[in-house]
C-alpha cells in the first residue's frame, strides 16, 4: 500500500517514459529546424557534394536512425534511465556536428549544449543534467583540440579565417563556453529539483483535497443514517432492559439480552463518533481539571463491556487544571483509553500517565501492551474510515486529531509490534494553569482505584 508521499512522487510528473517520447520528438523537430537554417545562413543552402551539406545530411540521418532505435527501447519500457542518458550524450555529439560547420570553438550553435543540460535537468534532475554537461564539455573539448593539434581540418567549403584553431585565440571563447556549460546545468537542475518539489506537494494537496471532499461526502451521508439509526438503538435498549429485569427470562435468556444489550451499546458509541466527525464544533475553552476528567473516563472504562476483562489504572498528580474544552477532551481521553483497551488481551494493563516536562508542556499517556501498530499503518493512523482491526470503522483515532488540531495540541504515535502502543497528547504551556497544578504524584495507596474494564 502506497504511502501518500510515495503516491505524491509517482504523480510529481508525467512518467519516464512519455517525457522521453516528447522530447525526443521535441529533439528532432528542432535539429531539423536548425539545420535547415544553419544551412541557409552558413553554407548558402545544401550544396550538392559540398562538404558541410554532407556532414549536415549525415547528422539528421544518424539522428533519426537514433531515435527509431530508442523508440523500440521506448516501446518495451525498459532500462528507460539508461536510454535517457544516451539520448543526453548522442545530443551533444550532434550539436558539436553543427557547431564544426558553423564556425567551431567561435560558432553560435555552442549554445545548444545548454539546451541539453537542460533537457537532463528535466529528465533526471541534477544527475541529468550532469551527464550532458560532461558529455557536451567533452565533445566540445575534443572539437576544439582537434583544431588546435590540427587532427581535425577546417571544412574545406568554409572560410578558414571564420574558425580559430589556435590556443592563444580560443582559450577565452572556451572558457566562456564551458563557464556557460557549468552555470545552466547548475540552474537547471535547481530549477528542475524546486518544479519537481512544487509538483510533488501540489499533487499531494490535490490528493489530500480530494479525500477531503469524498470524506466531507461520507460525513454527510454518516450523519443522515446515524440519526436514523440512533432511534431504533434506544428502542432495543429499551426493551431488552425491560424484558431482562421482568423476571420471566431463564438464565440462557438473560444472557442472549445481556449481549444484545452490549452490541447495542456498541453501535450506539459507533454513531456517536460518526456524528463527532461529521459535525466538527469549535472548542469551547475554558479552565477544567484534567486529572478529574481522567477519573471520568476510568469510571466509565469499569462498565463499559467490549470482551476482555482489562485493567485501566491511572499515574500522576492530583489535580491539573488545564484551558480546553472539557467535553471535547474527555472525548479524547475516552477515545485513546478506548482504543487501547481493545488493543489488548484479557488481563492486561491500560496506563493514563500525566506529567509535566521541564518547559511546563503538560504531557498525557495512553499506554497499552497490545498486538502494537504495524509501520505500514502509522502514517494513516489517525485517517477517517481507516482501521488496522478486523471490527471497527476506523472513526475513534480520526475524531481525536481532529479534536486535538482543534486545539492546536499535538499528537504522537510510539509503537512496537508485540509490545504495545503509546499514544501521547502534548499540551502546550500556554493552556496549562501553573498555578493550580500540583505536579507531585499521588501515593500509591490515594491513586485512583483499579476499574475492571471489561471491553
Amino acid at each position: 500500500m502506497k504511502t501518500d508521499r510515495e503516491r505524491a512522487a509517482a504523480h510529481a510528473g508525467a512518467p519516464l517514459a512519455t517525457r522521453l517520447t516528447w522530447l525526443t520528438a521535441l529533439r528532432l523537430l528542432v535539429l531539423t529546424i536548425l539545420l535547415v537554417v544553419a544551412a541557409a545562413t552558413y553554407l548558402g543552402g545544401f550544396t550538392p557534394g559540398g562538404f558541410s551539406s554532407l556532414v549536415a545530411l549525415t547528422t539528421v540521418a544518424t539522428a533519426y536512425g537514433v531515435a527509431a532505435v530508442y523508440a523500440v527501447f521506448l516501446r518495451m519500457k525498459r532500462a528507460l534511465p539508461s536510454i535517457a542518458h544516451a539520448q543526453l550524450v548522442t545530443d551533444q555529439i550532434t550539436w558539436t556536428a553543427l557547431v564544426y560547420i558553423t564556425g567551431g570553438a567561435s560558432s553560435g550553435a555552442t549554445s545548444l549544449y545548454g539546451l541539453t543540460c537542460l533537457t537532463g535537468a528535466i529528465l533526471l534532475g541534477l544527475r541529468g543534467a550532469a551527464v550532458a554537461a560532461v558529455a557536451g564539455a567533452g565533445a566540445y573539448g575534443l572539437l576544439c583540440g582537434g583544431f588546435m593539434l590540427q587532427v581535425l581540418p577546417v571544412p574545406t567549403d568554409q572560410p578558414f579565417d571564420a574558425y580559430l584553431t589556435q590556443w592563444s585565440a580560443m582559450r577565452y571563447t572556451i572558457f566562456v563556453n564551458l563557464l556557460a556549460i557549468v552555470v545552466v546545468t547548475l540552474l537547471a537542475s535547481y530549477l528542475a529539483e524546486r518544479l519537481r518539489t512544487t509538483g510533488g506537494r501540489l499533487a499531494q494537496a490535490t490528493a489530500r483535497a480530494e479525500q477531503a471532499e469524498r470524506l466531507a461526502m461520507l460525513g454527510r451521508l454518516a450523519a443522515g443514517l446515524a440519526h436514523e439509526i440512533r432511534n431504533p438503538l434506544g428502542s432495543i435498549a429499551g426493551s431488552i432492559e425491560l424484558l431482562r429485569t421482568g423476571g420471566t427470562l431463564s438464565a440462557e435468556d438473560r444472557q442472549l439480552c445481556e449481549i444484545i444489550e452490549r452490541e447495542t451499546q456498541r453501535l450506539n458509541e459507533l454513531v456517536g463518533d460518526m456524528l463527532d466527525l461529521s459535525r466538527p464544533r469549535a472548542p469551547a475553552m475554558e479552565p477544567m481539571d484534567l486529572v478529574a476528567t481522567i477519573h471520568d473516563v476510568v469510571m466509565l472504562a469499569g462498565r463499559s463491556g467490549r470482551g476482555g476483562d482489562v485493567t485501566v489504572r491511572y499515574e500522576g498528580p492530583k489535580v491539573s487544571v488545564v484551558r480546553a474544552d472539557p467535553a471535547q477532551l474527555r472525548q479524547v481521553v475516552w477515545n485513546l483509553v478506548r482504543n487501547a483497551v481493545q488493543a489488548s488481551s484479557a488481563g492486561a494493563e491500560v496506563v493514563i500517565a500525566l506529567s509535566r516536562e521541564a518547559s511546563d508542556r503538560q504531557v498525557l499517556e495512553v499506554r497499552d501492551h497490545g498486538r502494537g501498530i504495524p509501520s505500514e499503518a502509522r502514517e494513516r493512523l489517525f485517517d477517517a474510515f481507516f482501521t488496522t482491526r478486523s471490527h471497527g470503522i476506523g472513526i475513534g483515532l480520526a475524531v481525536v486529531k481532529r479534536i486535538l488540531d482543534d486545539h492546536q495540541f499535538s499528537v504522537e504515535v510510539e509503537s512496537q509490534e508485540g509490545q504495545g502502543t503509546t499514544f501521547r497528547v502534548l499540551l502546550p504551556s500556554h493552556a496549562v494553569h501553573l498555578d493550580m497544578d500540583t505536579s507531585e504524584p499521588l501515593p500509591v495507596s490515594e491513586r485512583l482505584p483499579r476499574s475492571r474494564a471489561v471491553l
